[in-house]
C-alpha cells in the first residue's frame, strides 16, 4: 500500500561526488564545519556550501533542518541540500535530519554524504518514515520503488544498526496503511486476513468468529456491530520469542467504520472515522515489527474488529447488555461504543493470557483531542511504574503522552438506573470517565495503561516523522517499551 523506498549503505567515495546525478544532501554542523565529502562538494560549487554556512540563514536553521540549493555550477546534480546537524546529533535531531531530507528527495533520487556520522541508521530511519506516501487508489501515482544511498565510511556496521529500525518501520508503515484504508476496503473480514498473512512472518494469529465469541460471553463487543453486516471478529496475534514466561498484552479497538449507531453522529466529518479501527492498526504494527526484528519477549496482540451502523437490528439507547465479565451495562449512548468493545477483549486477554502486564489503545473520545489536542496522547493507568516506563519510552521516540487523572470520584458518573453502569457521562471529564469505565474490567493486580489516541492517530497536516493522514502514533514508543523492558 506504501510507496516503498530502498535505502543502500555504500563506502564514502570522493571521487564520485562530481558524478551524482538526482538530488545530494550535505550535513554541516551548527559551528559551520563540514566533513571530508562535504568539503569535496563545496570545493565543486566553488564555496557554496561554506558561504551557506556563515550566514544568518544557516545560523536561524534548527537542527535537522536543511536549505536546499538548486542546479550548483560543477556538478552533475540537480541540487544539493545543506543539513544543518551537529557531529554527534541526538536521536530526534538525526531522524529529524532524515526526514528533512525525504521532504526534498521527492519521488527522485537522493545521495547523503553521512561520511562518518555516528546517527547515520537514525538519519536512514527518519527518511524512511517520512518518505511514506500512501498511493493504493490513486490511479496517477507512480508504485515505481524510491531510492536513497547513503554515502558512509562503515557501509556494514550501519547497515546492521539499521536493520532492526528498518523492520520497526515496516511496523509503522503497516499501521499507516491499515488507518488510511477506506472502510470499504478495510473490512472487518479484509483486516482480519491482513493479520492472518502475518503467519508468514512467524506470529501465530486467531481469528474467533461470532459464534465462538458468543459462546465466550462477548455479549457489548457483538451488540456494536449488531447493525452491520460486516461480521464481528476477535483476532489473536501472539508472539513467542522469549521462553516460557506470561506474555505481555497489548489490546485494540478495531471500529472500521463509526456511523454513531442510533446516536447518529454529525454528517460533518464523519468521513474520518475510518480511522477510528487506529488502537487495532497500532497494535498490529507492533507485532509486525516484533516479528520481523525477532524480538525476545512474549507479546499477545488481542483486537476487536467491529463496525458500528445504524439499521434494524443496531443497539438502540436505553438497552441493557451484559459483559464477558458479567456486568451488566446501560447503553445511553451507541456512539459511546469503543469502550463496550474493549471491555470484552480486556477481560478476555487477562482471563486466558494472565499477562504480566496489558495497554489498550482507542481513538476513543473527542473529549482527549479538547484537553490535549493533536500533540499528545491521553495516558491512563492503575500502575505508577509501567506509566512511568511508557511515559520514558514515549519521549526517547518524541511521541507525545500526557498522564490524564483516574479517580474513584469518577465513578458516581457511571451509575445507571437499570443496569450495573451506563457507558457514557456526556461530556465533562469525558476522557477520564471513559478510562474509569475500562478500569472496571482490569482485575486490580494486572498493570494497565489506557491510551486515548483519538487526537494523534491521524492528523490533517503533516507531522516531523509523517505526511499528513495515518501517523503511525504509538508503535515506535510500545516496541521501545518492549525492547527495554520486557527483554531478557
Amino acid at each position: 500500500m506504501t510507496t516503498p523506498i530502498s535505502i543502500n549503505f555504500i563506502e564514502s567515495d570522493i571521487d564520485t561526488i562530481a558524478t551524482l546525478t538526482g538530488k545530494l544532501a550535505v550535513l554541516v554542523s551548527p559551528d559551520g564545519k563540514i566533513d571530508t565529502l562535504a568539503r569535496r562538494v563545496n570545493r565543486l560549487t566553488k564555496g557554496a556550501i561554506a558561504r551557506f554556512a556563515e550566514s544568518d540563514a544557516f545560523a536561524k536553521l534548527e537542527n535537522g533542518a536543511g536549505v536546499a540549493l538548486a542546479y550548483p555550477a560543477g556538478m552533475a546534480c540537480e541540487g544539493v541540500m545543506v543539513v544543518k546537524l551537529p557531529k554527534r546529533p541526538s536521536v530526534v535531531e538525526a531522524r529529524k535530519a532524515g526526514a528533512t531530507m525525504a521532504i526534498y528527495k521527492g519521488t527522485g533520487a537522493l545521495s547523503v554524504l553521512a561520511a562518518s556520522n555516528p546517527k547515520a541508521a537514525d538519519i536512514s530511519y527518519g527518511l524512511a518514515l517520512r518518505a511514506y506516501a500512501f498511493i493504493a487508489h490513486k490511479t496517477t501515482e507512480t508504485d515505481e520503488i524510491q531510492s536513497a544511498a547513503m554515502m558512509v565510511t562503515n557501509p556494514e556496521g550501519v547497515a546492521a544498526e539499521a536493520g532492526p529500525m528498518a523492520a520497526l518501520a515496516e511496523g509503522v508503515f503497516f499501521t499507516r496503511d491499515l488507518v488510511n484504508e477506506p472502510s470499504n476496503i478495510l473490512t472487518t473480514n479484509d483486516f482480519a486476513a491482513r493479520l492472518a498473512a502475518m503467519q508468514e512472518i512467524g506470529l501465530e494469529v486467531e481469528i474467533l468468529e461470532e459464534a465462538e465469541l458468543a459462546k465466550l460471553g462477548m455479549r457489548t463487543l457483538l451488540a456494536v456491530g449488531q447493525g452491520s453486516s460486516s461480521p464481528s471478529k476477535v483476532v489473536v496475534m501472539r508472539w513467542n520469542g522469549g521462553g516460557d514466561e506470561a506474555p505481555f498484552a497489548l489490546v485494540g479497538k478495531g471500529v472500521v467504520f463509526d456511523t454513531g449507531g442510533i446516536s447518529i453522529k454529525p454528517s460533518a466529518g464523519m468521513e474520518d472515522m475510518t480511522m477510528d479501527m487506529g488502537g487495532a492498526g497500532v497494535v498490529s504494527g507492533v507485532m509486525r515489527a516484533l516479528a520481523l526484528r525477532g524480538a525476545k519477549a512474549n507479546v499477545v496482540g488481542v483486537v476487536g474488529l467491529v463496525e458500528n451502523m445504524p439499521d434494524g437490528d443496531a443497539m438502540r439507547p436505553g438497552d441493557v447488555v451484559r459483559s464477558m465479565k458479567g456486568d451488566t451495562i446501560e447503553i445511553n449512548n451507541t456512539d459511546a461504543e469503543g469502550r463496550l468493545v474493549l471491555a470484552d477483549i480486556l477481560w478476555y486477554t487477562q482471563e486466558r493470557f494472565n499477562p504480566v502486564g496489558m495497554i489498550d489503545l482507542a481513538t476513543l473520545t473527542g473529549a482527549i483531542i479538547v484537553g490535549l489536542g493533536h500533540e499528545k496522547a491521553g495516558v491512563f493507568s492503575n500502575n505508577d511504574k509501567l506509566c512511568g516506563d511508557f511515559l520514558k519510552a514515549a519521549e526517547a521516540e518524541n511521541e507525545g503522552a500526557w498522564r490524564m487523572p483516574l479517580s474513584p470520584a469518577y465513578d458516581k458518573l457511571l451509575k445507571s438506573r437499570t443496569a450495573d453502569m451506563k457507558n457514557s457521562c456526556g461530556r465533562p471529564a469525558g476522557a477520564s470517565t471513559a478510562a474509569q469505565f475500562l478500569q472496571r474490567f482490569v482485575k486490580e493486580d494486572t498493570p494497565w495503561i489506557h491510551l486515548d489516541i483519538a487526537g494523534v492517530a491521524l492528523l490533517t497536516g503533516d507531522s516531523d516523522l509523517a505526511p499528513k493522514g495515518a501517523t503511525g502514533w504509538g508503535v515506535r514508543a510500545l516496541d521501545r517499551l518492549i525492547r527495554d523492558k520486557f527483554e531478557g
